[in-house]
């Protein structure tokens, strides 16, 4: 019987585990080729895993939830079609598997201890706002580390969260402590030495408890949304976020568009919409001041040298994913316009991929697609500016002419800046989408594609 291991792809550079959130095949069911097996969620975005040969699923290595690395294997696939037998396959393991054992020899009198304190799953997230990972949440309740221990924790991973090196190095060390007491146990911070100040220095409020009525419909939050939640309560409490607004005029634009779109769409076979003009204009803008092309490390300003450009996109469950359009500056309106379609076509298909979405330098959101004449949007980490382009809107505008001043119907929308106060002054945002209001009013309604 032929074998094939199916495996966990790389999924980009920062991409180094991800979570198998459903497996869409069952053991025994045939699979052909390129067809998706396992649907998997990184913390940047969900996809699936398809197979590369064709067969009968024979074995799946890992259960729903469960956290695995890049490049192990998660199930085996008969492509000849007999009869399975999983007897070769029993040394396929994840890493994580492998270390726990080599853990668990010197820890069995602690295990014993902690038997009722595991029968409790770990929670995400502590009563003291720590976060912690699937793996390490894993670990911790295979290892019989309580919510406590985990408390007692200092972490070396960014904004102090604790890594998967802190928890098995906490794990080793508690294994050759001798005497420890069940008081020890658990309440380990009181014997410890003293947590990181982090705590101290964040103080995290709790929320005020919430009254819930027999009729009330209580939904829990998708994966998608928490990451979502907690990236915008961590950007407004990172930048100090100022905004500035502009209306501009694109009446030209308008006209401009409706008269070549169906020429457009006949020699490229794309359709084009407002959102890559807007977008080439922006990268353009940004050329002219590449201090908004940076980002913020302590206390150094980093200056990058791509322009790349995030495109908030709406995803099928209503929650938004923000891909991004390496090199924008370097793009054609035609070129544009097949990055911006394909782009925003598979986010709405769940089809980006983890690189799609990183490396982004400044973003662009379009409140005005949902009916919005503007919006204030909140900037999207570590990037220190976004711009929301509002609804385009017939209005009464002053027109002046040499013969003097009239009122006419004019098409116009606003466009709000917002920045991070800490390195980007008023100056500086406020002529940024000046100059944007410059290059979109002197477009040339007569020009070709």
């Amino acid at each position: 019987m032929a074998r094939f291991e199916l495996k966990l792809p790389k999924m980009g550079e920062s991409v180094a585990e991800a979570t198998i959130t459903s497996w869409l095949k069952e053991v025994g069911d045939s699979i052909e080729l390129d067809e998706a097996v396992v649907e998997i969620a990184t913390d940047k975005v969900d996809s699936e895993v398809p197979s590369e040969v064709e067969g009968t699923l024979v074995e799946i290595l890992f259960e729903k939830d469960t956290v695995v690395g890049v490049g192990e294997t998660i199930a085996i696939i008969d492509t000849e079609g007999e009869d399975s037998n999983s007897e070769n396959t029993q040394n396929v393991t994840s890493n994580d598997t492998v270390i726990s054992s080599t853990v668990e020899k010197s820890l069995q009198e602690q295990e014993e201890k902690a038997v009722e304190i595991t029968a409790t799953p770990i929670a995400k997230t502590s009563d003291s706002g720590k976060f912690y990972s699937p793996l390490v949440r894993n670990i911790a309740q295979t290892e019989g580390v309580s919510m406590e221990e985990l408390e007692g924790i200092s972490g070396t991973g960014k904004e102090g969260r604790v890594t998967k090196n802190d928890i098995l190095s906490f794990i080793e060390n508690r294994g050759n402590t001798k005497n420890t007491d069940a008081n020890e146990i658990s309440n380990p911070v009181e014997k410890s030495q003293p947590v990181k100040s982090t705590q101290i220095e964040k103080p995290v409020a709790k929320a005020a408890p919430l009254s819930v009525n027999g009729g009330d419909e209580i939904i829990e939050m998708s994966r998608m949304g928490k990451l979502i939640a907690k990236h915008m309560v961590a950007s407004v409490q990172t930048s100090a976020h100022v905004q500035s607004f502009i209306e501009i005029d694109v009446t030209n634009i308008v006209k401009w568009r409706n008269r070549v779109k169906d020429a457009f769409l006949k020699r490229e076979g794309e359709k084009l919409t407002f959102t890559p003009i807007l977008m080439q204009a922006v990268a353009s803008t940004i050329k002219k001041y590449p201090l908004i092309n940076i980002a913020l490390d302590g206390d150094n300003i980093i200056k990058k040298k791509n322009i790349n450009l995030g495109m908030a996109a709406a995803l099928p469950d209503g929650n938004l994913i923000v891909p991004v359009i390496k090199n924008a500056d370097q793009l054609n309106l035609v070129g544009m316009t097949k990055a911006v379609n394909d782009l925003a076509n598979r986010a709405r298909n769940n089809g980006l991929k983890p690189d799609e979405i990183q490396d982004g330098t400044y973003t662009v959101t379009n409140v005005g697609s949902f009916g919005s004449v503007m919006g204030t949007p909140i900037i999207n980490q570590p990037q220190v500016a976004i711009l929301a382009l509002g609804a385009i809107r017939k209005v009464p505008a002053v027109i002046e002419t040499p013969e003097g001043d009239f009122i006419g119907i004019r098409q116009k929308m606003f466009v709000s800046h917002s920045y991070d106060h800490r390195v980007v002054n008023g100056a500086l945002g406020g002529m940024f989408i000046k100059t944007l209001k410059e290059i979109l009013e002197a477009w040339d309604v007569n020009q070709d594609f």
